[in-house]
């Protein structure tokens, strides 16, 4: 079974990586930037990976217990 701090860790990297992904493609969808006063491409680049990067410290939470 998985240890509570596990689950309320992974929880919170699944919901803030799900969060910056879909806000990062929401805003690179309407062409706005995603961060003021970068390179537009850049940016989105690298709030997409640290979305995605949570998102596997949430499946890496999981998998502990």
């Amino acid at each position: 079974m998985e240890s509570a701090p596990a689950v309320f860790a992974g929880t919170v990297f699944a919901l803030f990586g799900a969060a910056l992904v879909v806000w990062t493609g929401a805003r690179t969808a309407h062409r706005q930037p995603v961060v003021y006063g970068a390179r537009p491409v850049a940016a989105a680049v690298v709030a997409g990976a640290a979305g995605v990067a949570c998102l596997a410290l949430a499946a890496w939470c999981f998998s502990q217990g």
